[in-house]
């Protein structure tokens, strides 16, 4: 009699990635699923209620993983906002491609339409709880239901942003997927030069200093 397996959530990814990239479709049951891979049906119940389920814990894992390699780096704590979020993609872009076949087989094709596609749900909500903590500095609005209008507006962009390079990465053939590396550089610093409130801020105090000191000069 063969020895049941020693099962986790992390198994149960293994084994369904090896199945879905040898058979290019999902397993046709919990049932037949489990017993090719040796351990109990009910046992699969107690970490996913369907292979949906798998699906969506495979693209978070990516992010957690990424997470905790960052982490762990001395360095990373030292960045700016900028260069955490570099460090963030360029990372979980590394864990996509030693995963590239079967994140090819997951999203290519929908990959015109991968804003709502449900195996990224999960991916999201940790995405923008990262999102958070990078505490990137904006206008300061006094009014709370623009202000939260606006945090929710910046959140969205950053989600749509890391979506635009995903679907860049899916099409890339360049060796190294270097033209990938070069789109995550432009399109963080771009987002960052865009959002970047300083020159604002200093026209405004200065408007400020004026209008309290009333102060009159022709020039």
């Amino acid at each position: 009699m063969a020895k049941k397996t020693m099962i986790t959530a992390s198994r149960i990814i293994e084994f369904y990635m090896d199945y879905v990239l040898k058979n290019d479709k999902q397993p046709a049951s919990v049932y037949i699923f489990s017993k090719e891979n040796n351990f109990d049906e009910a046992i699969f119940y107690n970490f996913y209620a369907n292979f949906d389920a798998v699906e969506k814990s495979i693209f978070n894992t990516f992010c957690e993983n990424t997470l905790n390699a960052l982490s762990q780096s001395t360095d990373y704590k030292t960045y700016d906002s900028r260069t955490k979020l570099l460090s963030f993609y360029y990372t979980f872009f590394e864990n996509l491609t030693a995963n590239r076949s079967y994140v090819v087989y997951a999203l290519n094709k929908y990959k015109n339409s991968l804003r709502n596609l449900s195996a990224l749900q999960e991916l999201k909500k940790s995405f923008l709880v990262f999102i958070d903590t990078l505490e990137v500095e904006t206008f300061k609005i006094e009014q709370e239901k623009i202000a939260k209008m606006q945090e929710k507006g910046m959140k969205e962009s950053y989600w749509i942003q890391l979506l635009l390079t995903l679907k860049f990465w899916l099409d890339d053939s360049s060796v190294g997927f270097e033209k990938t590396d070069i789109f995550i550089e432009k399109s963080v610093n771009t987002s960052f030069d865009l959002m970047d409130i300083k020159p604002l801020k200093s026209a405004i105090d200065f408007g400020k200093f004026l209008l309290k000191e009333k102060m009159n000069f022709k020039v």
